[in-house]
């Protein structure tokens, strides 16, 4: 028998980016991350290839599976090897560092036939991204929209769930990805404490019910912050977005378009360099593919 874990989790956009005040929210997205996991019988050995971006670093995903073999304490019973697989772009702010962990640590409770509380696998992910430092706040808040679907709002420094909203709006997410790679831990911090006002009233509003507003607002502040060009978000709206902004540290923008205006904003971006991703807001939660037969 093969000792084999499989799952599944999601991407996500910026709704509030947690980077200047410590809380944040997301909104998860039909964009997903899977993981297989193997034990082997060579412990403190953990190999990890990420087949859709082989040039990446492993780090995280290694220490994921590290992290859940070291709560159990089966570290010095099993190494293993880890394969993703996404349809998240890497570095453009699309929660891609997320949904690989909460991916990687259901698949690996999966083979070893374990189960936890959905916080503590979600927690045990974003130990491992602060390990591996490709995050900055812990990214509490994208963890938690990654992995429970919807809009998630957190409080990222305690890790704690401020509110969870079930958008029932059937919009699309369109996604400008800009060909360069924005990797969070190499962006000055300290630049975005200019707008922390504007990003505490960005946050106000999504707990009010007003998240679009919010992610617009956010969205301008970090740009001016993080020294993005906005002319893709103002030309976004005009053409029909209900929001549009920055996503995490860029340079991906998302923007939420009402079904009959997808072409119009298409169009309207097609000025700009990058993909354009036709997404949907996800409402399903993170979930085992499969588990040892």
């Amino acid at each position: 028998m093969k000792a084999v874990g499989e799952a599944r989790a999601f991407g996500a956009v910026t709704i509030v980016n947690a980077i200047a005040t410590g809380r944040g929210a997301a909104l998860s997205v039909d964009l997903w991350t899977d993981a297989k996991v193997e034990l082997t019988d060579n412990p403190g050995v953990i190999n990890g290839v990420i087949k859709t971006d082989p040039q990446e670093s492993t780090t995280l995903i290694e220490k994921t599976v590290e992290a859940v073999l070291n709560l159990f304490k089966l570290e010095r019973k099993h190494g293993a090897t880890i394969e993703t697989n996404s349809t998240i772009p890497i570095a453009k702010g699309l929660k891609s560092s997320s949904s690989a962990a909460n991916a990687v640590a259901l698949a690996t409770l999966a083979a070893l036939g374990k189960k936890l509380s959905d916080l503590t696998i979600i927690n045990l992910g974003v130990n491992a991204a602060l390990a591996a430092k490709v995050t900055v706040t812990g990214a509490f808040d994208d963890a938690c929209a990654s992995y429970f679907g919807n809009l998630v709002v957190t409080d990222n420094i305690n890790r704690k769930i401020l509110k969870r909203f079930k958008i029932r709006e059937n919009h699309a997410v369109l996604i400008l990805v800009p060909k360069e790679k924005a990797y969070t831990a190499k962006i000055d911090t300290s630049r975005t404490k200019l707008v922390s006002a504007l990003v505490d009233i960005a946050l106000r509003e999504t707990l009010s019910g007003n998240y679009w507003s919010a992610l617009t607002l956010n969205g301008l502040a970090y740009s001016a912050a993080l020294g993005y060009n906005t002319d893709p978000v103002l030309s976004a709206l005009p053409a029909g977005a209900l929001a549009a902004g920055l996503s995490g540290k860029g340079p991906s923008i998302a923007a939420i378009v009402p079904l009959n205006k997808i072409d119009l904003v298409k169009k309207a971006w097609e000025p700009y360099l990058g993909e354009i991703i036709i997404t949907h807001i996800n409402r399903q939660k993170a979930f085992v593919k499969r588990r040892p037969s």
